[in-house]
Order: structure tokens, then sequence, then C-alpha cells
């Protein structure tokens, strides 16, 4: 006995075993079920907003909120509930030993597993539904290297945080009941797809779906998009009468005529820039350190909540 203690004593060899715990209840206890409801989501995104994406920039925009949104839903259901369903368990081995920083990096790890088969199976399915993705390259070789990437720091980070709350919360029904709370924080403070007041802006750096929406439309070439809502709003007015006779729909007769529709289309987007977009790799690693700083501090508060779980009064 006091062999074993001593071989396991460390934090290696407790990450270790809890990793090794992991995966079995990844294999027997179902919880690689998040892997076909990921690949359900995708396929439901890509059948919904995919056509657009990469092609306009209303559709880029529309496109990779969405994804951002995949991405932040499949890191929350991840995590939410693994540490408050093992709450007492936890307890009990840090009274015998448990060092909790070797328990939180065994969930690191293991949910960094999850994540990555979640964005592998999320790119496929948009492979297979023949959804855009970008072809150039900014900071690797391959630009689908860098889409992956990017959709990986967007889960991971999600991930942490709902691993975070695991911690917070005393019950798996707490945890559920904060998650929708943080969902629609993440959703409106994207800082692009909804109109927010000024002063609420600063509030967008703390979400990860700002971050992740940004390095998605800056890996897009956003900038050289063309816009198509002006077009389409002018177009609805065609039919409208002035004086007797239909001045608007001369000039688009003429602008069609003259295959002058995608160049306006393309001088609209000009005009409608968004530089934060940019195709720039500074802007897409800007990014990325965001994701990966929110998801260290995620960590740390985890690991400091848990270190205070003798003082759980339950």
């Amino acid at each position: 006995m006091k062999e074993y203690k001593v071989r396991h004593r460390g934090r290696f060899f407790q990450t270790l075993i809890y990793l090794g715990k992991f995966f079995r209840m990844f294999l027997f206890q179902n919880d690689w079920k998040v892997l076909p409801m990921a690949a359900v989501i995708a396929g439901l995104v890509a059948f919904s907003v995919g056509q657009n994406i990469y092609k306009t920039m209303e559709g880029t925009l529309m496109g990779t909120f969405a994804i951002s949104c995949i991405c932040i839903w499949n890191g929350f259901f991840n995590s939410i509930q693994v540490i408050c369903r093992e709450r007492t368990i936890v307890k009990r081995e840090h009274r015998s030993g448990l060092h909790i920083s070797a328990y939180v990096a065994a969930h690191m790890i293991y949910q960094a597993f999850l994540c990555i088969l979640q964005v592998a199976i999320t790119i496929g399915v948009c492979m297979l539904m023949r959804v855009e993705i970008p072809h150039k390259s900014l900071i690797t070789p391959w630009a689908v290297v860098d889409f992956g990437l990017t959709l990986f720091l967007i889960t991971y980070c999600a991930d942490m945080l709902a691993l975070l709350i695991s911690a917070f919360a005393k019950t798996t029904t707490t945890a559920m009941t904060i998650m929708p709370f943080l969902l629609i924080v993440q959703l409106l403070f994207s800082g692009a797809f909804f109109n927010l007041p000024q002063e609420a802006m600063p509030l967008t750096n703390l979400t990860a779906t700002k971050w992740g929406l940004t390095a998605l439309c800056a890996q897009g070439e956003y900038n050289s998009l063309p816009m198509v809502s002006v077009w389409n709003s002018a177009l609805k007015m065609k039919d409208v009468e002035v004086e007797g006779e239909k001045p608007l729909l001369t000039v688009f007769r003429e602008i069609e005529s003259n295959n002058m529709r995608d160049d306006l289309l393309l001088k609209t987007g000009e005009l409608n820039q968004n530089h934060d977009y940019d195709f720039d790799p500074e802007i897409v690693l800007r990014c990325w350190g965001w994701l990966l700083m929110w998801t260290v501090v995620y960590v740390i508060l985890t690991v400091f909540l848990l270190e205070s779980i003798d003082k759980d009064k339950r």
C-alpha cells in the first residue's frame, strides 16, 4: 500500500489516472454521443446558411456567426456537467491527496480530444454539403488547417468556460440553468451580427464569438467579397412608378444588359469594408491570442474554485 501511494502521489501520475478514467467514460458511459450531435448541428447550420458563406459579405457574416455558434454549443455541452456530477467524489479524493491541478489537467487533455474530433466532424460535414471554406492560408501552409485551428480555439474556449461553470455549480441542475444565460451572452455580444449600443461594445471582448467570428471573416477575405443587400433592396423598387413611368426598371435593364451587375456588387462591397476583417495574419493571430487568453483565465479560475472544495457544506 505504501508503494502504491508513492507511485501515484505526483501530479503527472494522477493526471494519467484520471485521463484513463475519462476515456473509459467516453467508451462505456456514452460520452461519445457529443460527436454525432456535433454532426447533426453542423448539418443543420450548413443546410440553413451554408449557401452564401464566403461568397457574399452578408452570407459570410451570417455563416461565420452560425459556425461560431456551433463551436460554442459543442464546447458548452462537452463539459457543463462533468465536475458537478462527480463533485462528491472529487471532494473525497481531494482530502485523500488528489491534486486539483492534475484533475483539471486531465479534463483539459480529454476535452481537447473531444474538441478536435468535433472540429474535424464539423469541417467534414461542411465539405460533404459543399459549403465554401477559405482557400487561402494566412498562418499555416494549409487554409483548412487555419480554419480548423480557429474552430478548435472557439470550441475549446467555450469548453473551458463550461468547465468553470461546472466547478462553480454544486448541482447539474444549477449548471444547466446557467448555461442558457451564457449562450445568450455569447450570441448577443458577438460584436458584429447584432447592433449594440456603443457603450456595450467593450463587453464583446469577453466573448469567444467575437474573436472567432472576426478570425473566420478575416480568413475568408471578407473585404474582397461583393455586397448584395443594397442591390436586392433596390431591385424590389424596380416596378415603382414615377409620373406613369418606371425609371428604376430602365436602369436595372441597362446594368444587366451591359453585364455590370457583378462589378456594381463588388463596388458596393468595397464601399462597405470592415477593416477588422482584413485578410491579415496579424488579425487572425490577435483573435487566437484572445481566445487562448480567456481559455487560460477560465482554467486558472477552475483550479482556484476546486481548491476550496473542502469547504463545500453539502
